[in-house]
């Protein structure tokens, strides 16, 4: 049971493993899991993450503590390395994480400007506008928005998706509190189980893609196992509904959507096509196609200023600007920084981690002694307490020998896992926030037997129709 625990910790703490280059050098790597210099690492690193966990309540920023923790692990390992002589094996065990962090920015970044295009485009809005003006029952409301959560996340990200649908249950069910949390727990399960079957769903399936562990036509094998983690925790809900309709909200105006918000969504579709093409075609990098693919928003924008085709609002403001016209920068700058950061210094700190030697260590306990099917469901439940980026980063990082089927699993489970809690995700987080005091951990908890049955059945029938 000690050696179990210990792995888990490790496999939380793991990250990337080492290129080919580490290999033909593995003489020269230090192995400091039990030196002064690993036990401290993986104090700071500790302490960094529970400020991370702690953001709600202190009101700083994730990326503050992880930035640096990222900084001060490898500052102890190159003082070590340097001591020793090997300070080139540093240079290039950091710039192998940049490398693998640049990536993952890039492409992000690509995916939230085309999301805030659409944001600013009122695409969002319009559906948002569209579904409350139906006048549906709480039941059909509630099944609608977990369905879409379901549909969208795999193309948008689940975190966007899930805001979205929450503004709609918040805006027809002001009086039904229960109708609230039920339907953000629904959301959310909905939200994660379309994420994990799409490389754009999720981070943790982009990473999978990238590393080319899993192509893009694989991720749609966890299709199924995917509505089963969402239809059997969302059927149990279903009879604790209340039942009636929402008092219909007659001074909401329907919204449209703006001149070109269709065109880009269009685009979007287009450049997850580039993307997919360059990998699967090309062997190129998919981020070399989200690049691309933001080339054409740029061409689309420069028409819509062209064209005067934007807000009738055109009140100067300073800078030159009109704040009616589509500016890409604008959409550009606002793209989650702090989230781009985070992930900047998990892959670092974590890297550093790897780096150090705890990598092997959990990759023996883990792998080795408790068997590749419990190890890959006990990180969907590890993902559930901590975030499941740095989770998949240590899964990705031992690279451990088992069959095409586990590494499906594990994509799997990283991706749903996070719906055990409220907090295990991204997107029950930020609903924490949208409907506060209606949806809430202790409200999400009540259902997590629900949602776990759920988790496990996925797994048997991952395992079964897969396997």
């Amino acid at each position: 049971m000690k050696k179990t625990l210990t792995g888990v910790f490790c496999l939380y703490l793991s990250t990337f493993s080492l290129p080919a280059w580490s290999q033909a050098n593995t003489l020269e790597i230090l192995d400091l899991t039990r030196h002064w210099v690993g036990i401290t690492a993986l104090i700071i690193f500790g302490i960094a993450y529970i400020v991370v966990m702690l953001e709600e309540k202190i009101h700083m920023r994730k990326s503050k503590p992880v930035l640096l923790a990222a900084g001060l692990i490898w500052i102890l390992i190159a003082i070590t390395y340097n001591q020793e002589g090997n300070s080139h094996l540093v240079e290039e065990g950091i710039k192998h994480n940049f490398l693998e962090y640049t990536e993952l920015f890039f492409f992000l970044l690509v995916a939230m400007t085309y999301i805030n295009s659409m944001l600013e485009r009122g695409v969002f809005d319009a559906l948002r506008s569209w579904l409350v003006k139906k006048g549906y029952t709480y039941r059909t409301l509630f099944w609608l928005t977990g369905w879409l959560a379901f549909i969208i996340s795999p193309i948008a990200d689940n975190l966007t998706t899930a805001l979205i649908m929450c503004a709609v249950v918040l805006a027809v069910g002001k009086d039904q509190p229960k109708f609230i949390a039920l339907s953000c727990i629904n959301i959310v399960v909905g939200a994660n189980a379309g994420g994990a079957f799409s490389p754009f769903g999720d981070i943790t399936t982009l990473l999978v893609w990238q590393k080319g562990v899993v192509d893009f036509a694989e991720f749609f094998h966890l299709f199924v196992p995917s509505v089963v983690n969402y239809i059997i925790p969302a059927t149990l809900m279903h009879f604790a509904l209340p039942q009636g309709k929402p008092t219909k909200q007659d001074g909401e105006k329907l919204v449209t959507i703006k001149f070109g918000g269709l065109t880009i969504v269009g685009l979007f579709l287009l450049t997850v096509i580039t993307a997919i093409c360059f990998h699967n075609f090309l062997n190129i990098p998919p981020v070399f196609g989200m690049m691309m693919g933001l080339a054409y928003l740029k061409f689309f924008g420069f028409y819509l200023r062209r064209k005067g085709h934007s807000q009738k609002d055109h009140t100067d403001v300073p800078g030159g600007h009109h704040t009616g016209e589509f500016d890409i920068f604008d959409k550009i700058a606002q793209s989650e920084w702090d989230t781009l950061f985070f992930f900047y210094g998990v892959i670092l700190s974590v890297g550093g981690l790897g780096f150090i030697g705890y990598l092997e260590l959990a990759s023996t306990v883990i792998y080795g002694e408790l068997g590749a099917t419990t190890a890959n469901t006990l990180v969907g439940i590890l993902s559930a307490i901590v975030d499941n980026i740095p989770v998949m980063f240590a899964v990705l990082s031992m690279n451990p020998d088992m069959p095409h089927v586990q590494w499906l699993l594990v994509t799997l489970t990283a991706g749903v896992g996070g719906s055990l809690l409220s907090i295990g995700s991204a997107a029950g987080v930020a609903l924490m926030g949208q409907a506060r005091g209606q949806y809430t951990f202790f409200s999400h908890l009540k259902w997590t037997p629900a949602i776990a049955l759920g988790y496990a059945a996925s797994i048997w029938v991952h395992l079964l129709i897969n396997g």
